[in-house]
């Protein structure tokens, strides 16, 4: 069993920045491939950036791509999302995900285990 638990989102101007966690806790955390997916009002949930367990497999969505950076700290069992220059459509919840055998990383299918999220909203 893997548990995770998203937080540091909150409200910011655009063009601002945040980091969010992603606590997780079990014996094979390290094994996982970890994800981030995000969810506006309105909108099916989206994928945002995945990071493999062996450290060398790290994809973005275009939309995020050179302005989000996901990484892990697998002795800490954290997964972060750093979110720089922010723009108002980045407003969603933002949920981390885990999957044992991720065969479409930008599938919410895929992974097995998911936080509650956390509000991420951006004033224009």
């Amino acid at each position: 069993q893997v548990h995770l638990v998203e937080s540091g989102g909150g409200l910011v101007q655009a063009g601002g920045s945040l980091r969010l966690s992603c606590a997780g806790s079990g014996r094979t955390f390290s094994s996982h491939v970890m994800a981030w997916f995000r969810q506006a009002p309105g909108k099916e949930r989206e994928f945002v950036a995945r990071r493999g367990w062996n450290g060398g497999t790290t994809y973005y969505a275009d939309s995020v791509k050179g302005r989000f950076i996901i990484s892990r700290d697998n002795a800490k069992n954290t997964v972060y999302l750093q979110l720089n220059s922010l723009k108002p459509e980045d407003t969603a919840v933002y949920y981390c995900a885990a999957g044992r055998t991720v065969v479409d990383g930008t599938s919410v299918y895929s992974y097995d285990y998911w936080g509650q999220g956390t509000q991420v909203t951006v004033s224009s």
